[in-house]
């Protein structure tokens, strides 16, 4: 059987948890239009922005991404969540804080990466994707050899592949297809040296609520950072 083209591959998670108090329902209806892109307009986009472009593949309540886009000001901060709350989230902080380097995809990030042109990123964050722990629903799971193809495709050669799990099995699963991905093309590069570079976090990596949470539950997460060669 033929496996799932990378970009019409079904996306797995959920959507909306409850409904929008109106100022965020406010901001999905006036403010998205102005913020998102989409498979359709990323390409112009990203060609329009001098500077560097970065991509985070489901960002949650946007808490990493809008703290990057206030550190980064020159850099075109793309975030992808196809949750509707975690969406409305990340509008408040960027009307809140008057942010205008932050596009917002509002769905499914495959399309979207296929869409955008070779070499067009210098980072790329995986920051807590759902483990999918049961093994029948491992093929749901973000990092799979497709991404990491398409991963390969977009990071400019030096830049960096960041993904961060508090799932033990996860972060294997990771390595894992890294160094399967690697074995076929050597596009990545661990930059681990010592275990302190992967418990400890980066001081340029903020801490999210969700994070937070995993720590105070036990659960200390591993951030693993990899660069394209």
């Amino acid at each position: 059987m033929k496996p799932p083209e990378w970009d019409k591959d079904r996306l797995w998670g959920r959507h909306q948890v409850k409904k929008l108090r109106p100022r965020p329902q406010r901001l999905m209806e006036e403010l998205l239009p102005r913020v998102e892109v989409t498979p359709e307009t990323v390409f112009e986009r990203t060609q329009a922005h001098a500077g560097p472009v970065w991509l985070e593949v489901g960002f949650g309540g946007g808490e990493h991404l809008a703290w990057q886009a206030t550190h980064n000001p020159d850099v075109l901060l793309i975030g992808a969540e196809p949750f509707m709350n975690g969406v409305a989230k990340l509008l408040t902080q960027i009307d809140d804080e008057g942010q205008e380097n932050i596009a917002v995809r509002y769905g499914d990030v495959k399309p979207l990466m296929t869409a955008l042109p070779d070499k067009s990123l210098e980072r790329l964050f995986v920051l807590h994707p759902d483990p999918w722990p049961k093994k029948r629903h491992f093929k749901r799971r973000m990092i799979s050899l497709p991404f990491l193809k398409e991963a390969a495709r977009l990071l400019k050669p030096g830049c960096e592949l960041r993904v961060a799990s508090d799932i033990p099995d996860y972060v294997r699963w990771t390595l894992m297809h890294v160094q399967i991905h690697n074995r076929q093309t050597p596009d990545f590069e661990w930059t681990a040296e010592c275990r302190a570079d992967w418990t400890d976090r980066p001081k340029d990596w903020p801490q999210t609520r969700y994070e937070a949470k995993a720590r105070r539950e036990g659960r200390p997460p591993a951030y693993l950072r990899f660069i394209r060669t």
